[in-house]
């Protein structure tokens, strides 16, 4: 109960964040691209060529967006708000919410309240979350229908020049960890980046490599 009404400030917060960014925006950006695959903190989400899109709106240290993604039924749309802090020492800390939602049957939607310090070529994040749980069909007499469920998640990043190595470790009801390295540049004017994923058999137990190409550009 503690934990969902963390989830549930953390929901209202992004709500309030948006509409105060939107009102004060002093930077909007927008954002399209193609994945060959879609992998997220090493659980593969689309396995074909991947659309995605989205907006962001950033307002001194609030930022606020969406963006979508093609998944294997239906799309994926992410809400997120956050706020950051760069303190004098390099040290940057950011506390923020994220909403996972899916328009078709590929999952249940999941909320989160997230953490993160950077230092260097260091990040660091904390996730706190919660799923929806199963949608159960009515031939199911083994399943719960929409019984929740908490995780945590914790990821290390180095990043240095255009390359960077990702671990992350699931807990709480959730389970896994993962690795990922990969590099990214700019052609000319695109965005354009390729990863090799290493998950353990509590995730998807396999290796992946894929290509990124994105584009972001001001509103």
């Amino acid at each position: 109960m503690k934990q969902f009404t963390k989830i549930a400030l953390g929901v209202s917060l992004l709500a309030s964040t948006l509409a105060s960014s939107i009102v004060s925006a002093q930077e909007i950006t927008g954002n399209v691209g193609l994945m060959s695959e879609y992998h997220f903190r090493g659980i593969v989400q689309n396995t074909t060529a991947t659309a995605n899109g989205g907006l962001d709106i950033e307002s001194g240290n609030w930022s606020a967006g969406i963006w979508a993604a093609d998944v294997e039924e239906g799309l994926e749309v992410d809400l997120y708000g956050a706020y950051s802090y760069e303190l004098e020492s390099g040290l940057g800390l950011s506390a923020g919410v994220t909403e996972y939602l899916y328009t078709g049957d590929f999952d249940s939607g999941y909320s989160e309240v997230n953490l993160g310090a950077s230092y260097g070529l260091f990040s660091l994040e904390y996730t706190l979350g919660e799923w929806d749980g199963v949608d159960c069909s009515p031939a199911d007499e083994d399943c719960t229908d929409g019984e929740t469920e908490s995780y945590t998640f914790v990821g290390l990043t180095v990043e240095n020049e255009g390359f960077y190595a990702t671990v992350g470790s699931f807990g709480g009801d959730f389970s896994g960890e993962y690795g990922e390295i990969g590099y990214g540049l700019e052609v000319a004017t695109f965005d354009v980046g390729a990863a090799i994923v290493f998950s353990d058999n509590e995730l998807d137990n396999d290796e992946a490599f894929y290509f990124t190409v994105s584009k972001s550009f001001s509103l």
